[in-house]
């Protein structure tokens, strides 16, 4: 990957292994009828991000930063049990997720922009 920045690459690789982890807690943790769109809506999130991307024309680096920042936050406000997300009294967890994505977004965002 001759010219290509450490920090984008680094960026790659975690975005890879938050999903692979995601994945693999959701066919692990996940029983029933929520299990089967749970997984394929996971399985379709790297392929539709880029699709949008290339239509938009713009924003790639930016969108694996945002998805590497989630499946982060994800798994560490859950303990690494995202199926807690939607549980009873959820809601204290959906919005700690989205402050820790947030958080995670913007100082990834400086780090390698």
């Amino acid at each position: 990957m001759n010219g290509l920045p450490t920090a984008v690459l680094i960026v790659w690789v975690m975005c890879a292994l938050g999903w692979g982890a995601v994945y693999l807690t959701l066919r692990r943790g996940l029983r029933g009828p929520a299990r089967g769109p749970a997984l394929f809506t996971h399985t379709l999130t790297p392929a539709s991000t880029i699709l949008l991307c290339s239509l938009v024309g713009f924003g790639s680096l930016q969108s694996v930063i945002v998805l590497t920042a989630e499946w982060w936050a994800l798994l560490l406000v859950t303990g690494l049990r995202p199926e807690r997300l939607v549980a009873a009294g959820g809601l204290g967890r959906l919005a700690a997720w989205a402050a820790a994505a947030a958080a995670g977004t913007l100082l990834a965002g400086h780090l390698v922009l």
